[in-house]
C-alpha cells in the first residue's frame, strides 16, 4: 500500500471534517500497517452506517448467514458518518463495508486504499428531501442543500439534476436566488433531520431511512427519488481490500455468499426485515421508518418514470461496467470542495477492470440460481439510463 498521512485522506473532502472530522492526525500506513501485519487469520469484521444501505450486511448476521469463525459473530460495528467508516476501513479496525462507490473510486486512485469492489450492496435507496415549502426543484435556488459525502452518488446526481432545472450547485460560496445558485453542504445524515427541521438547509440528499423519517415527523417531504434520475444506480458497493482478497480468499467468498443470500431475503419479505433490522436492533431509526424506505408504495410521489420503480430499493448484487464507466464520467462533471487531480489520469474505460472484482459475486449468484434469481439478464450487461429533466 502506497504511504499515506491521514492529512492526505482530506484531499477532496475537505469539508467532510467540519462535519464532524475525518482521519485525524498522524500517520495512516503505520497504523494501517499495524492492523494488518498481525493477521492471523481470525474472523472478518463487518462496519456498517446506520442506512438502509447497509440492509444485507445486517440481514446477513441477523439470519445467521455468516460462517462462525471467518466472521466476527459479534454484532456489526456501527459507524456515524462516512469519513469515521472510512478511516476505520482503511486503517484495518474493519475489514469487509458498504462503501459508497464514488468514494471507493477516491479511497483507491486518489489515496491508494487498496480498495476492491466486491459487488454491489444494493440500488436506489436515496432522494432528495426538501422542506414543506418547497415544490419545484427551481426553488432551491438560493438555499443550502446537504449531501452525506462530497464523493458519493447523492451528490453525483444532485448536481445533475440541479442544472437540468437552469440550477448551479457551488460550494463555499454563498447561494444568490438572483444568480440561481445552490450552496452544497457536507453534513452527516444524522444531523440532517434536525438541520431540515430548523430550517437551516432547504433540503437535503440522502440514503433512507433519512427521508422516509422526514416524512414521518413532517418536517419535509420527499421531492425527487434518485433512481428516477439514474435508473437502477449503484449507492453503495460490498467492499473489501486487496490485501484481505490475497490473506483471506476462503472468508471472502463466504462473506460475500452470505451477503448475496441476504439480498434475496430482503426481496422475499420486506416487511420482516425491516422488524428485524429497525428500533435499535441493527438501525436506531423505529421500525416504521425503515419499513417506509424498505416498501415506498407507488404515487402520490411524483414520478417521471414509474416503469423505474425508482422508489424501490433494490437488491441486485451484480457490479455492472457500464455504471462504473458512467460514474467516471459523472465525477469528472461535479464540484466538489477539495482536490479533483486524480480524475486526470482515470480512463473510464479500465476503472471498473483495476476497481472491481467480480469472481466471488459470481459465484455466489450461481449458487443461488444465477442472475434470473434477480431480475437480471443472464449477459449481466445493461445500458445506463440517466434522464434528469
Amino acid at each position: 500500500m502506497t504511504t499515506l498521512s491521514r492529512r492526505s485522506l482530506l484531499v477532496g473532502t475537505a469539508a467532510a471534517a467540519a462535519a464532524g472530522g475525518i482521519f485525524g492526525l498522524g500517520d495512516l500506513a503505520r497504523s494501517a500497517d499495524a492492523g494488518r501485519g498481525a493477521d492471523t487469520g481470525g474472523p472478518l469484521r463487518i462496519g456498517y452506517l446506520p442506512i438502509t444501505d447497509a440492509a444485507p450486511l445486517l440481514m446477513a448476521h441477523s439470519a445467521a448467514l455468516y460462517p462462525a469463525g471467518l466472521v466476527s459473530a459479534a454484532k456489526p460495528v456501527m459507524f456515524r458518518s462516512w469519513a469515521a467508516l472510512g478511516e476505520a476501513f482503511v486503517t484495518g479496525k474493519v475489514d469487509v463495508v458498504h462503501l459508497l462507490m464514488p468514494m471507493a473510486v477516491q479511497l483507491r486512485y486518489a489515496l491508494g486504499g487498496g480498495v476492491r469492489v466486491l459487488g454491489w450492496n444494493h440500488t436506489n435507496g436515496s432522494a432528495l428531501t426538501v422542506a414543506p415549502h418547497i415544490t419545484e426543484v427551481a426553488d432551491l435556488a438560493g438555499t443550502q442543500v446537504a449531501v452525506p459525502f462530497w464523493w458519493s452518488i447523492h451528490n453525483i446526481v444532485l448536481q445533475q439534476l440541479l442544472r437540468a432545472h437552469g440550477l448551479r450547485p457551488v460550494v463555499r460560496r454563498s447561494a444568490s436566488r438572483a444568480a440561481r445558485t445552490v450552496e452544497l453542504i457536507v453534513m452527516s445524515p444524522s444531523d440532517m433531520v434536525p438541520a431540515l427541521a430548523n430550517r437551516s438547509i432547504g433540503g437535503y440528499v440522502v440514503a433512507d431511512p433519512f427521508n422516509a423519517v422526514a416524512q414521518i415527523k413532517k418536517i419535509g417531504h420527499i421531492h425527487t427519488f434518485l433512481g428516477d434520475v439514474w435508473r437502477d444506480h449503484a449507492c453503495c458497493a460490498l467492499i473489501t481490500r486487496d490485501d484481505v482478497i490475497a490473506q483471506r480468499p476462503n472468508a471472502i467468498q463466504h462473506v460475500t455468499d452470505a451477503v448475496v443470500g441476504a439480498q434475496l431475503l430482503l426481496n422475499a419479505d420486506r416487511i420482516a426485515a425491516a422488524k428485524a433490522l429497525g428500533g435499535g436492533k441493527y438501525l436506531p431509526q423505529p421500525v416504521p421508518a425503515v419499513q417506509l424506505a424498505l416498501t415506498y408504495p407507488d404515487p402520490p410521489y411524483r414520478l417521471n418514470h414509474p416503469d423505474w420503480q425508482p422508489q424501490r430499493l433494490g437488491f441486485t448484487p451484480f457490479p455492472f461496467a457500464s455504471f462504473t464507466h458512467r460514474l467516471i464520467e459523472a465525477m469528472n462533471e461535479t464540484v466538489i470542495d477539495g482536490d479533483r487531480r486524480f480524475l486526470e489520469r482515470l480512463d473510464p474505460a479500465q476503472v471498473h477492470d483495476e476497481l472491481v472484482d467480480d469472481q466471488f459475486v459470481r459465484a455466489a449468484m450461481a449458487q443461488q440460481g444465477g442472475p434470473a434469481a434477480f431480475g437480471l439478464a443472464a449477459s449481466l450487461r445493461r445500458e445506463e439510463q440517466v434522464h434528469a429533466s
